[in-house]
């Protein structure tokens, strides 16, 4: 008896296989495209439509309600270099990122290695470090003003009763930035902390247990040669995410000192706020604006370039 084996289904062409996938990959590429497009609008429409628009209005002379305004190219930036408020107030906010910048980073890194230590009670000091962070910044300063106020504060009546001078912290010139410096360590340091603790859970006990083999018992051994190269790529990220947070102070200079005593506090942000909402020359204070964008973003890179260089991934 003859078996009659079945027709086999001849192999598709190389070129039809060819064809179906090039027609397959247009189709994905399609949807991608389509999927991102609402991302794509919402970036271009918030983030970047915004700061063309700045940038255009830096080019003129418009003020706040005006019918007419006109084209004056670079004057406004012509202006901002004989304009000493700009000055002090790029003076000033240097000086603020860093008392800020170096004294959030090295407290939290201290307080999260101490938290990290803790077993019982390490959430109860993750819940306090991190209460800063949650809160109005508005809201504490007046808190905090009320705290350093030289009459009737606490921090006064203390120095009184151990019979030194109470300092007027936001009323002398040579105090002032130091004092808002505080209230911005003191708010920043929660979140680093947060930042640190995932850097130091990340770190494998592996290299303490070969650092212990090796004679590197004591603790500070163990942080120079185990903990602080490891947590370089976390110390990269908390020094750029803190000197951008730092140069965009304003709350506490709004609402505690609004620039004074004597312009010392003056900020480039609150100058900004001045020149646009107080005096209404909007193509002025989008020309700060500019200049206080390039600064900010050429740091940032240029903090990630260096400090990157010196990081061990």
């Amino acid at each position: 008896m003859t078996v009659l084996a079945a027709p086999s289904t001849p192999a598709p062409a190389p070129a039809a296989a060819t064809v179906r996938r090039a027609v397959q990959s247009r189709v994905e590429a399609r949807a991608g495209y389509l999927f991102a497009t609402p991302a794509l609008v919402l970036i271009v429409t918030i983030l970047l439509a915004p700061i063309a628009v700045v940038i255009a209005l830096a080019f003129t002379d418009y003020q706040l309600g005006a019918v007419e305004w006109a084209w004056i190219g670079l004057g406004n930036y012509e202006r901002m270099l004989d304009d000493p408020v700009f000055w002090r107030s790029l003076a000033n906010t240097f000086i603020y990122v860093a008392i800020v910048v170096p004294g959030s980073v090295v407290f939290a890194l201290v307080v999260a290695i101490l938290v990290n230590e803790r077993k019982k009670t390490r959430t109860l000091y993750q819940i306090i470090y991190f209460l800063p962070v949650t809160t109005t910044l508005i809201a504490m300063s007046v808190v905090w003003h009320f705290v350093l106020n030289p009459q009737i504060g606490p921090i006064a009546a203390l120095l009184r009763s151990l019979g030194l001078p109470a300092m007027d912290v936001f009323g002398d010139p040579d105090l002032v930035l130091a004092g808002l410096a505080t209230i911005g360590i003191w708010q920043l340091v929660g979140f680093n902390m947060v930042l640190f603790l995932a850097g130091l859970t990340a770190i494998p006990r592996d290299l303490y247990d070969a650092a212990d083999i090796d004679g590197a018992d004591h603790p500070w051994d163990r942080f120079v040669r185990v903990t602080w190269p490891m947590l370089g790529p976390t110390t990269v990220f908390v020094v750029v995410t803190t000197t951008i947070t730092a140069f965009r102070v304003f709350d506490t200079v709004a609402v505690i000192t609004r620039g004074g005593p004597l312009g010392r506090s003056e900020v480039l942000l609150y100058a900004m706020y001045l020149e646009g909402f107080q005096y209404f020359d909007i193509g002025y204070a989008a020309a700060l604006t500019v200049v206080f964008l390039v600064t900010v973003v050429a740091l940032a890179v240029m903090q990630a370039f260096f400090l990157d260089r010196k990081v061990h991934y």
